[in-house]
């Protein structure tokens, strides 16, 4: 029953996301706004969510999966990302926030990078 909360508050994310994305889109920008609003969007919201879930614990179940899982999984990845970093921090593991903050940017885009080019190259070959 669990995975319908995720599922439910995924679709309900994607949706936000993609409606944002078509709402705000200027075309020929070169700053990706629109992500990157979304992305600071859902990390804020994370960080509320956060707060009110320490305080109420209830909220730490359904409402999480359905929030933070589902809802902010699908409108931002960038906010788990955020939220985890941040938990990182609170629990004084600079050093290991740090590392894992700056790891995830540069190895995320690096990855991206060669996703792009090998399927590139593939799609050559045909």
């Amino acid at each position: 029953m669990q995975w319908l909360f995720v599922a439910c508050g995924g679709a309900i994310g994607a949706s936000l996301r993609y409606g944002m994305s078509l709402w705000f889109a200027q075309p020929n920008q070169v700053f990706p706004w629109v992500t990157w609003s979304i992305n600071l969007l859902g990390c804020l919201l994370a960080g509320i969510f956060f707060a009110y879930s320490l305080k109420y614990p209830v909220l730490q179940q359904e409402t999480r999966l359905f929030l933070m899982v589902g809802v902010l999984g699908g409108f931002t990845t960038f906010s788990s990302f955020g939220l985890e970093a941040f938990q990182l921090i609170r629990a004084e593991q600079l050093v290991l926030a740090l590392l894992y903050a700056v790891s995830s940017l540069i190895v995320g885009v690096l990855v991206l990078i060669i996703g792009f080019y090998i399927t590139q190259y593939l799609l050559s070959l045909k």
